[in-house]
């Protein structure tokens, strides 16, 4: 997550989507960030569609995210924006696709331009969970903890080279209402390239591969990227 808000009259629209190879699980996602009315303020949200293999093979949609986000720092090639969002209970929890509970989510994402051609950006994330269940009915409080850290090289104005590393610590709740640590890790080597229009249509294409590490070793994922940026009145 980069740490620069929307600026004033600019809307995006953000597509994702995330196929793991060994599970054949996969995951749709629709983001739509709006400045409040400008770049200090953001609103947003996120509905993603999933897809589980095992074991019903199932598709539906996923828990949406409501997210806010404080331009705190951006000056000097520094950005700093935290993030609160409150996670809905939308998805399915007997088919695995959500919690049947309301979630908290904080993140605080921190963006460093290093030069004129590289830029790092970092992150450390948390999540809490009131109730959560598994798709069994048996539910828990449960918490989980997100981080990551990436390095984007400015090959051109249009077209950059990404190498991104995240991790997560998250509890499960088990079908006899106890809870489970799990953690992953990933390398996600990508690409990215812009598009810019006349009118002020930005759309920008990517793909990366996660490769899974330590605990996730093995996975292995493709992942594609759209975005479209436009102004708006």
């Amino acid at each position: 997550e980069e740490a620069y808000n929307q600026e004033a009259g600019v809307v995006q629209h953000i597509q994702a989507y995330q196929y793991t190879q060994k599970t054949k699980d996969w995951v749709y996602t629709f983001t739509q960030e709006w400045p409040v009315p400008d770049q200090t303020h953001q609103l947003s949200y996120t509905i993603p569609v999933v897809h589980m293999a095992d074991p019903l093979n199932s598709s539906g949609a996923g828990d949406i995210a409501l997210n806010y986000r404080y331009q705190a720092i951006s000056k000097d090639g520094i950005a700093l924006s935290p993030r609160l969002s409150v996670i809905m209970p939308t998805g399915d929890y007997r088919k695995g696709h959500g919690t049947d509970a309301v979630g908290i989510q904080t993140n605080i994402p921190l963006s460093v331009a290093l030069s004129d051609k590289v830029v790092t950006h970092w992150n450390i994330g948390a999540t809490y969970t009131s109730g959560g269940k598994e798709p069994g009915g048996a539910k828990a409080n449960t918490t989980g903890f997100n981080y990551g850290a990436s390095l984007i090289y400015l090959t051109s104005e249009n077209f950059n080279l990404m190498l991104e590393a995240v991790g997560t610590a998250s509890e499960v709740v088990q079908p006899d209402g106890s809870k489970r640590q799990e953690n992953t890790a990933f390398i996600n080597p990508g690409v990215r390239f812009a598009s810019n229009y006349s009118s002020g249509l930005q759309i920008v294409p990517g793909i990366s591969m996660p490769i899974g590490i330590g605990p996730s070793a093995g996975k292995k994922s493709i992942l594609l990227y759209l975005s479209f940026e436009h102004p708006f009145e």
